[in-house]
């Protein structure tokens, strides 16, 4: 089994020419998350030469899960190297890292959400340095005598676009950004929701950041002074994540920045830890939520789309915290293609029931807050008719009759 790195940590140039050798190897297992590579060695004609394990679906898995040798491993991202490792042992990691410095230390830049535990357990180690990768600190350090082969490389840190913030972004951003005060430390996921609520933030002081991922809108409140991380119960001034993930003004403000701490996922992620950071504020998107709170974040209907990822490490850890907050958030709606007649139509992404085969990312014994374009939806310690009517009131208006009415109808809900 090959194990590569998450997102940007992973080895561009080996997994990039994988597909060379599909002539020569069979059934070789590959595990990774949020692949960025070109998925050449995807492609159906290689699938009796590579399987592909999944901790998150990029793009290039969704695409290919129908030839048949991709697969998902379920998981919560803080339990994700450990469990892995309890099941199979590497035979090789392979990922990216610094150029050694005087002292013959690399840097594993912008991951170690399992990268570590995976390199300890390998029984081949192969690092592609590169000098544009960004030397960081935390518990990434790493002595190139542990490594076996070091491939010299001088590719572009792979980055993701700044995706712009629509109105309904704006407006849900906002609804978050008012329950956000001076001195709290956030956590913020990824898209138009997560960079609003970062740009509604401008006007706070002495934010704090603990959080599984690293964001380019992170960097710009940083340098605006918003987050300095001064109120902090854990980790006092320090930024800590255990990945990084965005553009190249991201990576520029990591590099031998010692205000930022790329630490073990196990650790960072583990809700036990974030419940050690006081005022600890959560912020996820989902795809679908159900009328009692269950949440569908990765999936559509059985057909995996994504990941659980760190949602249910982060929604959960953040409730444990003192004066913690976690805040679900999608929009009310959605465009999808009717089956039967091939148009697309506006559906309600607030639902009586997730679709047939969904996968519940987060119960809805941990949900707290849920947002819409519509509002708030307060559901912490609620019982199920005050979910009902909490949720059909941050429903699009045009479904909220038929909610109800459905609602009646599997007997979430009866009249006195």
């Amino acid at each position: 089994m090959i194990v590569t790195g998450l997102g940007a940590a992973e080895a561009q140039e080996f997994m990039n020419h994988i597909h060379t050798i599909a002539d020569r190897v069979e059934n070789v297992t590959i595990t990774n998350c949020l692949s960025m590579a070109n998925g050449e060695y995807l492609k159906a004609e290689y699938k009796n030469s590579f399987n592909v394990d999944g901790w998150f679906f990029s793009p290039s898995l969704r695409k290919a899960l129908p030839n048949g040798n991709i697969s998902f491993i379920p998981n919560h991202l803080h339990l994700a190297g450990w469990k892995r490792l309890a099941h199979v042992k590497p035979n090789i990691y392979v990922g990216s890292a610094t150029m050694p410095d005087k002292h013959g230390y690399i840097s594993l830049s912008v991951s170690n959400t399992y990268e570590r535990r995976m390199i300890d357990a390998a029984d081949i180690v192969i690092l592609e340095i590169n000098p544009n990768y960004p030397r960081t600190f935390g518990d990434v350090e790493l002595h190139i005598s542990k490594v076996n082969y070091l491939i010299e490389t001088n590719y572009e840190v792979p980055s993701i676009p700044d995706v712009p913030s629509s109105e309904k972004d704006m407006v849900i951003g906002k609804y978050i950004a008012d329950m956000i005060y001076d001195g709290d430390c956030i956590q913020l996921g990824i898209g138009g929701i997560p960079n609003a609520v970062a740009a509604s933030l401008k006007d706070k002081k002495d934010l704090g950041v603990h959080t599984e991922m690293m964001t380019s809108g992170m960097v710009e409140l940083a340098k605006l002074g918003v987050i300095n991380g001064s109120k902090k119960t854990l980790h006092r001034d320090k930024i800590v994540c255990t990945f990084a993930l965005g553009n190249k003004e991201l990576y520029e403000f990591l590099d031998n920045n010692p205000s930022v701490l790329v630490m073990d996922g196990n650790y960072v992620n583990d809700p036990a830890t974030f419940g050690k950071v006081d005022n600890m504020v959560s912020i996820n998107t989902t795809i679908e939520v159900d009328l009692t709170g269950q949440c569908c974040s990765e999936s559509i209907g059985p057909v995996q789309f994504s990941g659980t990822g760190g949602q249910a490490d982060t929604a959960i850890g953040a409730q444990n915290a003192k004066n913690g907050r976690s805040f679900i958030a999608l929009y009310s709606t959605a465009m999808v293609k009717n089956p039967e007649t091939g148009e697309r139509e506006e559906i309600s992404k607030i639902v009586p029931m997730l679709k047939q085969g969904a996968i519940v990312s987060l119960s809805r014994n941990d949900v707290d807050f849920v947002v819409t374009e519509f509002g708030i939806a307060a559901l912490r310690g609620t019982n199920t008719k005050e979910r009902v009517e909490r949720l059909i009131q941050i429903a699009h208006p045009k479904f909220r009759e038929e909610l109800r009415k459905q609602a009646h109808e599997i007997g979430l809900i009866y009249d006195k």
